[in-house]
């Protein structure tokens, strides 16, 4: 890899872009010089409150379980001698109290007994006098001394973490107290005056501080105690003085932003001038702005302040730091063989972590890939698993098979509905109600159109396609669609409901828009949907008709994927209008132009509405609940919802 050096302002930035391999080597050489888990204190605490702790050394048993001889059964206990000989043909007679005692469950043994005959394989035959037609081996139904855990054998191995069956198990040990490594001691050092606590940012600039939560709660889930110190002011001093005041109580420092190569970007510097810098810059994309050093003995990590680029590198060098301290193995997360459903390319040089949705489609994994962008703290909360595309590689085409890191529980996959297609807001309330049908279910929709969903669904990579495409000939919606793509084969489309389409405009409508040929006057700025979405083809059909050629609509160029983000775009007075439904509008406090009713129908292969995860769904559409629901949110009528429309216009 070349070295990228160069000055900005008189400073220096990207010391030397490494590959990530050669960025953890150096880094875990750190870790064994300065023997970091010696350091850490061992705190003795109540067993009870032990849980998540991970034992500093091997915690042996007190006493051994059971500590006395136990009946295992409900019956009566015996000498097993005074047992011999005894069958259906020579049954033996037993007095009670002289030769068998009455034991129940978990009573000790009394003196001299050392077998236990159940209740029911006894007979009274008379008064104090028992009869059974069996003898009983010795130490038949008991429970001796030590059978369970023996005084002195280990409960729990150093290093191991301790879980609730642990706690169950050394406190029938007797072990009433257990020896464990203090948590590290973490400082969480935000930089930029932009931020602001999290519901105080107010004016434009501000940002609240939604990265330093994360961050700690990623430490306190890994082991660690996380201790947030201010955000540090833009400068190389500032930053600098703050490590050096972190470093005088904690183990480890993590920074976040300003790590990059920008104006006001000074942590690197800070971290060379108050000890040793070791890496600045690393060959993954996210997560390039990273620097790794030395202060006064203690490793500080400067992650990158966008947030998925900040939890790709907390994952890959903070996560296996804490585990070394702590003396457990480095994490390692479940994988799984996926199923790419569109292409995924690689920056050149560098290692892409592609975070991906996941579902179980026709007996594979399909992995869809999702919004790209290090700032995207939305693609880290959905994100269902990680994909590594190789550094040198040309990325991997759509349908390649590529192994897939777990961020959720492998069970969820196969319970997951993929809906690829066109936006609706109606499908994340559609989810809220199919997970009272079934709790295990989820709904995860991905937005790339009606006609992308629709190809999706024909290649096999999503369950349901959600579309509403007008045929300009038949004026009906999808079915003609359908038949042109899928010919004679059988798709089922259920509808999800009509709704109104129309212009979504500021408060007022201001620029007094009304109809389709106001999109024709210069002074308007549209934001349009991709190309592909039965929003676009609706609005190509009325220009059309119109004689209003695209290159008169200013704005129509500018894409987005989904209803909200052309309201946000409207809201935020980037574009004056564009055609989205009534409940985005609303969403955004936005006036609102209706212009046509559309149907938004589901579409799927026949074979899914009979499948488990079907039949759930299908109940939660035609629930009334959430019929209800639907209409008051504006502009969906729901006469129709839950119907199966069949190919001759009828409906069943």
């Amino acid at each position: 890899m070349s070295e990228s050096k160069g000055r900005r302002r008189g400073r220096e930035f990207y010391l030397h872009v490494i590959p990530l391999e050669e960025a953890r080597a150096k880094w875990e050489e750190v870790w064994r010089k300065l023997r970091l888990r010696e350091r850490l204190k061992v705190e003795e605490v109540p067993t009870q409150e032990a849980l998540g702790r991970v034992a500093a050394e091997s915690v042996t048993a007190a006493a051994s379980s059971p500590h006395y001889h136990a009946a295992a059964m409900d019956g009566i206990a015996v000498r097993a001698a005074d047992t011999a000989g005894a069958s259906e043909l020579t049954p033996r007679r037993l007095r009670v109290g002289a030769e068998a005692v009455y034991v129940n469950t978990g009573d000790p043994l009394p003196e001299g007994r050392d077998a236990v005959i159940m209740i029911e394989e006894t007979a009274e035959v008379a008064e104090g006098e028992l009869e059974i037609i069996a003898a009983a081996a010795p130490w038949q139904h008991t429970r001796v001394i030590g059978e369970d855990i023996v005084a002195t054998e280990v409960i729990v191995p150093a290093g191991q973490r301790i879980r609730p069956v642990d706690i169950g198990a050394l406190l029938a040990a007797g072990v009433l107290r257990v020896k464990v490594r203090a948590r590290p001691r973490a400082a969480v050092i935000p930089t930029g005056r932009e931020l602001v606590p999290p519901g105080e940012a107010e004016s434009p600039g501000e940002i609240p501080d939604f990265n330093s939560p994360m961050i700690a709660a990623s430490l306190a889930e890994d082991g660690a105690a996380a201790r947030y110190r201010r955000p540090a002011e833009d400068s190389v001093e500032a930053i600098r003085e703050e490590i050096e005041r972190a470093c005088e109580s904690a183990d480890l420092v993590l920074t976040i932003a300003g790590a990059s190569a920008g104006s006001r970007d000074f942590t690197a510097e800070a971290i060379r001038t108050a000890g040793e810098l070791l890496v600045h810059g690393i060959a993954t994309r996210p997560g390039k702005p990273l620097a790794l050093g030395v202060v006064r003995g203690k490793p500080v990590a400067a992650l990158p302040g966008y947030p998925v680029s900040a939890m790709l590198c907390y994952d890959l060098f903070v996560a296996p730091l804490i585990a070394h301290m702590l003396g457990e193995p480095a994490p390692a997360r479940p994988r799984v063989r996926v199923t790419l459903s569109r292409k995924a390319a690689s920056a050149a040089g560098s290692d892409e972590f592609l975070r991906v949705r996941l579902g179980e489609v026709g007996g594979r994994i399909v992995a869809v890939p999702t919004a790209r962008g290090a700032g995207l703290v939305s693609a880290l909360a959905r994100a269902d698993g990680v994909v590594l595309i190789p550094r040198g590689s040309e990325g991997e085409p759509k349908g390649a098979e590529v192994a897939c890191e777990l961020l959720r529980p492998e069970h969820w996959i196969g319970n997951t509905v993929l809906v690829t297609g066109s936006h609706d807001v109606a499908l994340d309330l559609l989810g809220e109600y199919a997970q009272a049908e079934d709790e295990n279910l989820r709904i995860v929709s991905t937005h790339v159109g009606s006609m992308g969903g629709l190809a999706a669904l024909k290649e096999g990579y999503c369950h349901l396609a959600g579309c509403h495409l007008l045929d300009p000939e038949s004026g009906d919606y999808n079915r003609p669609t359908v038949r042109r793509l899928f010919g004679e084969e059988e798709i089922s489309l259920v509808t999800l409901a009509h709704r109104q389409q129309g212009f979504m405009v500021p408060r007022g409508n201001p620029k007094g828009i009304r109809g389709w040929e106001d999109l024709a006057r210069p002074e308007v700025r549209f934001v349009n949907r991709q190309h592909g979405a039965g929003t676009r083809v609706l609005l190509d059909y009325h220009l059309g008709k119109l004689g209003i050629p695209p290159e008169r609509v200013q704005g129509y160029r500018r894409e987005v994927y989904t209803h909200l983000a052309v309201a946000s775009m409207v809201a935020n007075g980037t574009a004056d209008a564009g055609l989205g439904i009534l409940a985005a509008a609303r969403a955004l406090g936005l006036d609102f132009v209706p212009l046509a009713l559309e149907r938004y129908d589901l579409a799927a292969r026949p074979g899914f509405w009979e499948e488990p995860r079907g039949i759930a769904l299908l109940r939660a559409l035609r629930s009334e609940g959430f019929k209800k629901r639907l209409a008051a949110l504006g502009g969906y009528d729901t006469r129709e919802t839950g119907v199966t429309q069949t190919s001759d216009n009828a409906t069943s």
